[in-house]
């Protein structure tokens, strides 16, 4: 297994050689995704079927529910699979797949958290304009835009990685993870690879840097409400996304910053999962815990 074109397939991180704790670990799984799907279900169920919601900050957010969904469901279902059947086994196809589909999910994610950030600037510092610029063409555009930049983004990854030739199958995670593929490269720096990431670091600091912008000004806004009333309503509408960019910053810095390890420890599949998974659950909560409107929907729905 010399190159790319002679691997048939990758052996994926195994949990245990322990039957019980492989059904703990699908069960741990299962419970998990269930959340994430139900929670996520569930606002874009109270967004879709109450009118009241149909306003651009909430088709933003239908969307991060959206992408929440499609980030776990690549990499968990194999994974639960894996371990209810007892095997490592993942094809190549299904790699590259799982490569493809999860990089343009979290890349989608940063660029919609970038495009809601501009949505809460727009609302609160030039509340006048609002309508006329965050009209339903622009934001559909912009949600286009969003994907189809990700996608492209998603591919160009894709094909840094897989350009490499790999001297080893075994992947060191529960599912096909960029850094634990490039740690498998015979000739170790990869020129294709190296130029998509320096791409993404411009972009990702460029969104980030659009987000600590856009809430300099909010703030600087919020100050000159003279209502506490009114400054609290504006502010309510920023926490929820502040929580959550914060979040997806903190533990993928945590994730990516930390000193990396050549064997595989409970600690690497904890921070694995606290970065790619658990922000798909807290997501929905932080929203509809924080947002009134979204709970009341969501009472009703319940009702029924």
């Amino acid at each position: 297994m010399n190159n790319q074109t002679t691997m048939p397939y990758f052996l994926l991180l195994e949990f245990s050689v322990t039957r019980q704790l492989q059904l703990l670990h699908f069960f741990f799984f299962f419970v998990l995704y269930l959340a994430i799907t139900t929670a996520n279900l569930l606002i874009i169920s109270a967004i879709a079927f109450d009118r009241q919601l149909h306003k651009p900050m909430y088709f933003f957010l239908m969307n991060l529910a959206l992408q929440d969904i499609g980030s776990v469901s690549v990499i968990v279902p194999k994974s639960m699979v894996n371990s209810l059947i007892d095997t490592r086994y993942i094809s190549y196809f299904g790699c590259v797949l799982q490569v493809f589909l999860f990089v343009s999910f979290m890349g989608s994610n940063l660029s919609l958290l970038t495009v809601m950030a501009y949505d809460r600037y727009v609302a609160i510092c030039h509340p006048l304009h609002y309508e006329k610029v965050m009209n339903w063409k622009n934001c559909t555009e912009m949600m286009i835009l969003v994907w189809a930049a990700n996608l492209t983004y998603g591919m160009l990854h894709t094909t840094g990685t897989f350009s490499i030739h790999f001297c080893s199958n075994v992947v060191n995670q529960f599912y096909c993870e960029i850094p634990q593929l490039l740690k498998l490269s015979c000739s170790g720096f990869n020129l294709v690879e190296a130029g998509v990431l320096v791409a993404s670091a411009i972009a990702g600091i460029g969104c980030l840097t659009f987000i600590i912008v856009s809430y300099a000004m909010i703030f600087k806004a919020v100050l000159r409400i003279p209502s506490d009333q009114g400054k609290q309503k504006a502010l309510s509408t920023c926490i929820p996304h502040l929580i959550v960019v914060s979040m997806f910053l903190l533990t993928g810095i945590f994730a990516y910053l930390r000193p990396s390890s050549n064997t595989s420890s409970y600690l690497d599949f904890g921070v694995t999962v606290l970065y790619s998974i658990l922000p798909s659950l807290f997501n929905p909560i932080i929203y509809s815990m924080r947002n009134k409107n979204i709970k009341y929907v969501l009472s009703k729905l319940c009702r029924f």
